[in-house]
């Protein structure tokens, strides 16, 4: 099948770019200039106005890029990047401005519900897929966000927004054994009522891997049921994914498994109380669990007769209560403040585990103590300290002001209340310069914090160990943004500095590097740039893309230098997107040299990473489209320091064809 399809792939992708059509297509260059951004302010604002630096994409945008999960949308944002390199190396770990840590330094927002849990701090460990298909824009925030969303939102803010007025159905099938298939509904009766519903399920068998001697296989199901009636808005959403045999805690294994579930449900409140205020009331739950196992140590490496394998059992509950309200004293003053109250708990914390001695209730590596497989405990007296509770309340408030038609003032402020834990205050002020229609200069600054959560604080297994005493990690960022909008161009220049302290990493607590604890023991100062812009080439032909260079050298072996390039070409019945992520060399040499002949250091040369899409419409509803990505096949790496070798293998080609079809 990879014969037949790479050259006829190919071939299609580079067909001559040539005449002019119209109405048929997605995304025009009119319609890829035309962004409002509500995120960053909690009022609608254009690339020119918005107080914050902002990347948006439209789900015709993302359907160009042929990519499946939402996260990759980080390879096309400035600043960004998203590969493997977790503890279950299949989940997607963010790099943001320099900084690449597993502990939820984006804030992932589903429809403004928060994603980030208490147990790990990150969306991506129990939502690691969220399919493309249900997604009608996703909004980024690069930078400090506390001001308006508390913890997480440090280096950056992701919210995910799901169709609510689609009818189509689409279905796919591509290498390793994928298949796709998605429903998008909706119905409104009247204009008080409507309901809508997103369904999508995708499974592989996943890539093989012949060093490490395994597969990537996994499978995901999103569901979400919403509706409307009046003032009155609520929607339910069920995640599940199933990232099993590849890298689990630095091991890979057929036996490995990692299953998450995400059950969430958001009730929302808008009315007008006069004529000038506007008040939001939002009660939100969502319930996140973990089933977890990987292999730590080989029979042959204990002397015992069989593998020894553990992971977490963990469950953890946000109920969160919001009231925003927004007064528009004039066309020149508005003012938004809000209260939130959130229960936050992890209310579970059993394991996995191979070896168990019933009698102690301890795990002991002796093969009296084999239990014949991997089986789940739902009470391990070492993860009691885990269950703890992280209840807050936050109050804020900003203030948009007008001083004239070439000058408006943001400024907002938060305080944040985690009881027993930490407290903070989160200030940001902008300066947007209007110079003429075309020019717009800002001036920001903001001051984001993270909360410890569970798993650095009372972790106590066979890789982690807890530290009660750790406290809040802090940024503060200062920007100068320079928007250039014309007719047929857009640029933006972004120069960056944050100031981070007391950031908490990962130590280890003996000479091997068998086992870590956690530690604010970093600081250190970020500068850098960003650049992105847009380019109509003719009627039929627009063309984006973006570089982000940092001056200092990033925390944590993440990259010094990378960008993306995004082409999109219409003709005939035919639609071309072509897209590149390009990353520079990152080279890692180890303060100790294992006493291995065989070792070497890690090294990853820069590449390119090119993908696209191919869409036939073959009448007004019907469509058929080649996706891929990682065309060429390029077999790279990512860096996790946990990893003997520092290597975690990324995807390679991934190629997929789709039917969609609207009704």
């Amino acid at each position: 099948m990879m014969k037949s399809l790479l050259p006829l792939s190919i071939t299609l992708l580079s067909l001559p770019l040539c005449a002019h059509q119209e109405a048929l297509f997605e995304l025009t260059f009119e319609e890829l200039m035309d962004v409002t951004v509500e995120l960053a302010s909690k009022t609608s604002e254009t690339a020119q106005s918005v107080p914050s630096s902002v990347t948006s994409f439209s789900q015709q945008q993302i359907t160009l890029l042929g990519i499946r999960n939402v996260y990759e949308l980080m390879n096309f944002v400035p600043g960004f990047q998203s590969t493997r390199g977790d503890w279950v190396g299949s989940v997607p770990k963010e790099h943001a401005r320099g900084v690449y840590l597993d502990n939820g330094n984006i804030l992932v927002m589903l429809n403004g519900q928060r994603l980030n849990d208490a147990s790990f701090g990150k969306a991506s460990v129990y939502a690691p897929f969220i399919p493309v298909d249900v997604v009608e824009k996703v909004e980024f925030i690069r930078g400090p966000g506390s001001a308006l969303y508390g913890s997480n939102a440090f280096l950056g803010v992701m919210n995910i927004v799901t169709r609510q007025s689609s009818h189509q159905v689409q279905v796919g099938i591509g290498l390793h054994k994928s298949r796709q298939a998605s429903l998008n509904y909706s119905y409104s009766p009247d204009a008080e009522r409507s309901f809508h519903a997103n369904i999508s399920g995708y499974k592989t068998d996943g890539e093989a891997y012949t060093e490490q001697r395994s597969r990537d296989p996994q499978s995901n199901l999103f569901v979400e049921l919403g509706g409307r009636w009046g003032e009155f808005s609520g929607s339910v959403h069920f995640t599940k994914s199933t990232l099993d045999e590849f890298m689990n805690l630095s091991s890979y294994s057929e036996n490995n498994f990692h299953t998450s579930r995400n059950i969430g449900a958001r009730f929302n409140h808008q009315t007008s109380l006069s004529d000038k205020l506007d008040s939001d009331l939002t009660l939100s739950f969502i319930r996140h669990e973990i089933d977890s196992a990987g292999l730590i140590a080989t029979a042959e490496e204990l002397g015992l007769q069989n593998d020894f394998f553990n992971g977490p059992k963990w469950q953890s509950e946000d109920l969160t209560l919001n009231w925003d309200l927004a007064y528009q004293y004039n066309a020149d003053l508005t003012l938004h403040w809000g209260v939130e109250y959130s229960l936050e708990e992890q209310s579970k914390a059993g394991t996995y585990t191979s070896h168990f001695d019933p009698v102690s209730g301890e795990i002991i590596l002796q093969d009296q103590y084999y239990l014949g497989d991997i089986r789940g405990l739902d009470e391990f007296a070492a993860f009691d300290s885990l269950k703890q509770d992280f209840d807050s309340y936050a109050t804020y408030v900003q203030l948009k002001y007008a001083l004239n038609e070439k000058l408006t003032v943001f400024t907002g402020l938060r305080f944040d209340e985690f009881i027993d834990i930490d407290s903070k205050l989160s200030p940001r002020v902008a300066t947007i310069y209007q110079l003429d229609p075309h020019h717009a200069f800002k001036l920001q600054y903001g001051e984001s914090f993270r909360i410890p959560v569970s798993n650095e604080l009372n972790s106590n297994d066979d890789i982690t160990r807890g530290n009660p005493q750790l406290k809040s990690e802090n940024i503060k960022t200062t920007e100068l943004v320079w928007n250039m909008a014309y007719t047929r161009w857009q640029l933006d220049l972004v120069l960056f500095e944050n100031q981070l302290d007391d950031f908490i990493t990962l130590e280890p607590v003996d000479m091997a590097q068998s086992r870590f604890t956690f530690n604010n023991v970093y600081a250190t100062t970020m500068q850098g740039l960003e650049v992105s812009a847009s380019f109509e080439l003719s009627d039929a032909t627009w063309f984006k893309f973006n570089y982000t260079q940092h001056f200092d050298e990033p925390f944590s072996a993440s990259y010094k230098r990378f960008g993306s390039w995004q082409l999109n070409h219409q003709f005939g019945h035919w639609q071309v997107g072509l897209n590149g992520v390009w990353r520079a060399q990152v080279k890692v040499l180890p303060a100790l040299i294992p006493d291995d002949p065989n070792f070497q250091h890690y090294e990853q040369a820069s590449h390119w990473l090119i993908g696209g899409t191919l869409t036939w419409h073959l009448a007004a509803n019907k469509q058929l489209r080649i996706e891929a990505q990682n065309l060429f096949d390029e077999q790279t790496h990512a860096f996790d320091p946990r990893v003997y070798d520092g290597r975690v293998p990324q995807q390679g080609q991934r190629l997929f064809f789709k039917y969609k079809q609207t009704f």
